[in-house]
């Protein structure tokens, strides 16, 4: 039996493939017929920057979603934009705009990044929930609503991952 967690991936290989097909540019993206993963792109700098410039359609951000600690208010906030905007993308076919579609994926990133420090969900989102000598007795999640606070963020996870704690 699967966990929720390996069907959640499941569902972001699917869609990452499905959107890098539609975008019209796998052909340069990727690099034979296979289907891409959404480790794969994780790791694609050129096909974050398509994907982010082309706009992340909302089913992406729906599995992205599904897959992170983040609730919607922490998306909205992230985002920029209001619980209501947010659920009117929910049922509309646009995309986010490139600015906030960068901000989808870093939030992605991160996620990724913290999986790999602390290897469960739930010990991650206690860590954002936390506030950090390291940061400046900030909670970790509060200073991702900026690209240098989540470079902070994302050093402190490097850290602890190597054992360097402050």
């Amino acid at each position: 039996m699967k966990s929720s967690e390996e069907s959640i991936v499941e569902k972001l290989d699917e869609e990452i493939s499905k959107v890098i097909k539609h975008s019209g540019k796998s052909k340069y993206l990727v690099p034979s017929e296979s289907e891409i993963t959404y480790s794969d792109f994780l790791k694609n700098k050129l096909m974050i920057v398509h994907i982010i410039r082309d706009g992340v359609p909302y089913s992406l951000f729906a599995r992205i979603q599904d897959y992170t600690p983040f609730s919607e208010k922490d998306w909205s906030n992230f985002l920029d934009i209001s619980t209501k905007s947010l659920q009117r993308y929910r049922q509309s076919p646009r995309k986010f705009k490139p600015i906030q579609s960068e901000k989808i994926i870093e939030m992605a990133e991160v996620t990724n990044i913290g999986l790999d420090v602390f290897g469960d969900m739930a010990k991650f989102k206690l860590w954002l929930d936390t506030p950090s000598f390291a940061l400046g007795n900030l909670k970790p999640i509060d200073l991702l609503r900026d690209s240098y606070g989540k470079e902070m963020v994302i050093g402190e996870l490097t850290r602890i991952n190597y054992g360097i704690l402050a």
